[in-house]
């Protein structure tokens, strides 16, 4: 009875102790579980903040700001190319080179009357042009009819003022009964080279200063410079609006406008 008693207790503490044994592991096994889906959870979200602020940054650092800058400055010529010559027609060919040849140094006299150094011009050879007669219907015949022959001379000058006028007054010579051409004079700037890479540096400035006032006004700021491009040089008139594609070079006055422009790509802060 004794052991009866002593085995049903055993069977019993045997039985709890088991029971409080299982519950102890399923409640460590639980808490593993917890503290897993926790650390998952946590794991998750860090991932998430992560992935999100790279993804933002990457973001960030493809926004661009393309801007246009410019500078310009007002320049005066100091190089003259001026052409003028002698032309004549006569029947035979003899005829017409006496008369080239009778006007081309009264030409040159001229020149060196009115200030013009002789290492100053350039004589061209004389370029003959045989007249041929044409039919009723236009149509050229090959029968020689005459010739035109002419000769020009070229004078460049950094003597802007004198030359100008030269060029105004030569025709007086048409009084003296030769026949005389003369073109336009043609200006230009010799030092566009220097001024070009001082100038882009301005222009690059100028753009500059317009991203940072974009970038700001969106509570941003710019970083490095993604990309560069030189525009075409414009160099017109003083005060014209005349601009091209190809760039403008502008021979007819003395004074001119020269205008550099680049676009300049700047990341985005």
């Amino acid at each position: 009875m004794y052991y009866l008693v002593q085995n049903e207790r055993l069977t019993s503490f045997n039985y709890k102790g088991k029971e409080a044994l299982e519950n102890m592991v399923n409640g460590e096994r639980n808490n593993y579980l917890f503290n897993a889906g926790v650390a998952l959870a946590i794991g998750l979200i860090t991932a998430s903040l992560i992935f999100g602020w790279f993804y933002s940054r990457n973001k960030r650092a493809d926004e661009a700001i393309t801007v246009t800058g410019s500078a310009k400055r007002r320049i005066t010529s100091d190089l003259v190319v001026w052409n003028a010559g002698i032309s004549a027609e006569s029947p035979t060919l003899t005829e017409a080179y006496k008369q080239v040849a009778d006007g081309m140094p009264k030409l040159k006299q001229y020149l060196l009357n009115k200030g013009v150094p002789e290492n100053q011009m350039t004589i061209s050879s004389i370029t003959t042009t045989p007249q041929k007669r044409q039919d009723t219907e236009g149509n050229d015949t090959g029968v020689i009819t005459g010739y035109s022959l002419e000769q020009h001379i070229e004078v460049r000058s950094n003597d802007i003022q004198r030359v100008s006028q030269v060029a105004r007054d030569v025709t007086e010579l048409i009084n003296q009964g030769i026949l005389i051409e003369s073109k336009a004079p043609q200006y230009y700037y010799t030092q566009i080279g220097d001024l070009k890479i001082e100038m882009l540096g301005e222009a690059a400035k100028d753009a500059k200063e317009r991203a940072d006032k974009i970038a700001s006004s969106t509570g941003s700021s710019i970083g490095s410079v993604r990309s560069a491009k030189m525009g075409v040089l414009q160099i017109t008139a003083a005060d014209s609006t005349d601009v091209s594609d190809y760039g403008v070079y502008d021979t007819t006055t003395i004074e001119k406008d020269m205008t550099a422009v680049v676009n300049i790509s700047f990341a985005v802060n």
